[in-house]
């Protein structure tokens, strides 16, 4: 029934529990008593902050269902989208600021779309990373399902491609490095994003990209030809056409790295770089992704290091892309640093070491590194990703032998620690050195504080170096730029 007195709307408002009892006598004193009329009451609510205008107008019409969910008191409306919508909320005790995002009614009767709204709650939910919008509450009963998350204050990345059109290379770095860094993690922990689009990234206040809606992969198992069927969630189109085009498994990583890379493209020219259509066919046809314009022939004054990133990012074959979220965001990472006119690299004399983890072409050099003990590996894989590095790591000297004689030329440099290894790791060091097919690899041996004497045994060269613990990371770097550099200048 419609509210038609001021009397009506605050009695309504009581029994929603949007306003306090010790609220209502204050509120008839303030507004000269009950002969206020109904217009004059909700301005009077609005101005005092007592109730929200969506909270008015709901009220107004009758409505007694659409205030809470949960703890959660509803503010406004945020945003509505094709299976949910998004409402700004206030705890009704600690009033902490939150967004909830709930599936629409005629998804929430369906058991299969229910089920998957709900299972993409709980897997985002295990994510917490500053790039990735956490999750804190997940509610699935009867017809009624919502998720309770952070509210960025902020828009998402479609919002300000409207108003901006065009971005500049270093803040579209930056928070496209953002989203890859929220995709590494997330993938290190055997989840892809499988819906990354422009309203899927929010932009704070402060310029910090986060990402939302994780969950279709291992939720979804849709294949190209449910697309072509027309049995597919329309969110999976483009992932099915895309792995259907270039012959990967559905739920392939890299295909996450695509659509980043189209994301960049498009907030770097203005232009979107695959045809859009709301054709289903034609969305799926291999020509979408493939015949993409260079984006260096569509904006010739990009910085040339940009226009290699994304070039890598979405080629059409993907063994050429990078093949991690953590490659893409090293990639990143050090555009922004050269760009910035600084590098994450300095010495301790405060000069500053740039690009040392690519090759020549700018493209991120393959290390393989050789290290038993995990704090070890973990503490160099972090920082020679972060410096461009793309790092292949074992803790098996056999393993890594078969690896590297397998294919010698995808590895640019080889970085081998005695540690725990011993005898093993040396004798690895000195066959890549003697055989044909891995002696003009760059190498570089660590061996143990008590091995020192070992280094007249080491199979060295100019491009073949030891170092004896103890060293620090920085010596490590400087060193493997060293045998780095004598064989790109032999190369060149």
């Amino acid at each position: 029934m419609e509210i038609t007195s001021a009397e009506q709307l605050v009695q309504r408002a009581l029994e929603m529990g949007l306003i306090e009892p010790h609220q209502l006598s204050e509120i008839w004193s303030e507004v000269g008593g009950q002969a206020v009329d109904l217009e004059e009451m909700g301005k009077f609510l609005l101005r005092r902050d007592l109730l929200t205008y969506y909270q008015l107008e709901h009220l107004k019409k009758g409505d007694r269902s659409s205030f809470f969910y949960g703890d959660w008191k509803v503010l406004y409306l945020v945003g509505r989208g094709t299976f949910a919508r998004v409402y700004r909320a206030a705890h009704k005790t600690t009033n902490a600021q939150a967004a909830v995002k709930v599936l629409r009614t005629t998804l929430s009767k369906d058991p299969e779309e229910a089920d998957r709204f709900h299972k993409e709650g709980l897997m985002s939910q295990s994510l917490v990373h500053p790039n990735i919008v956490p999750v804190y509450e997940v509610f699935s009963k009867g017809t009624l399902h919502y998720l309770v998350i952070e509210f960025v204050e902020g828009q998402n990345l479609r919002e300000f491609m409207k108003v901006r059109k065009i971005f500049e290379p270093l803040e579209a770095t930056k928070i496209m490095r953002d989203v890859a860094k929220g995709l590494d993690y997330a993938f290190n922990r055997g989840i892809t994003h499988r819906d990354l689009k422009m309203s899927n990234v929010l932009v704070s206040s402060v310029g910090q990209a986060k990402l939302v809606d994780f969950g279709l992969a291992g939720v979804d198992s849709v294949s190209a030809d449910d697309v072509v069927e027309g049995v597919a969630n329309p969110r999976a189109i483009d992932y099915a056409g895309l792995e259907r085009a270039t012959g990967v498994r559905n739920g392939d990583e890299r295909s996450d790295i695509f659509f980043v890379g189209c994301m960049y493209y498009h907030m770097l020219t203005g232009i979107a770089p695959m045809v859009e259509t709301r054709d289903r066919i034609q969305r799926l046809a291999t020509s979408r992704f493939r015949d993409i314009e260079p984006i260096l022939k569509v904006k010739p004054e990009l910085p040339p290091q940009i226009g290699i990133v994304v070039s890598r990012a979405i080629h059409f074959d993907p063994d050429k892309r990078f093949q991690t979220p953590g490659e893409l965001a090293a990639a990143l990472q050090d555009v922004v640093d050269r760009m910035s006119g600084m590098s994450s690299l300095s010495t301790d004399s405060g000069n500053r070491v740039t690009g040392e983890g690519l090759r020549p072409d700018g493209l991120p050099r393959t290390l393989m590194l050789v290290e038993n003990d995990v704090a070890m590996q973990n503490s160099l894989r972090n920082r020679l990703k972060r410096n461009g590095y793309r790092v292949l790591v074992t803790g098996n000297a056999d393993r890594a032998r078969e690896k590297i004689f397998d294919d010698p030329k995808a590895m640019d440099v080889v970085l081998v620690s005695t540690g725990a290894l011993g005898e093993e790791a040396l004798e690895l060091f000195n066959q890549l050195g003697e055989s044909k097919a891995t002696m003009e690899i760059p190498a570089v041996l660590i061996l143990g504080a008590s091995q020192g004497d070992w280094i007249n045994r080491a199979n060295t060269a100019d491009h073949r170096a030891v170092l004896t613990m103890p060293v620090t990371l920085r010596q490590v770097r400087e060193k493997l730029a060293e045998v780095n550099a004598v064989r790109d200048a032999q190369t060149a």
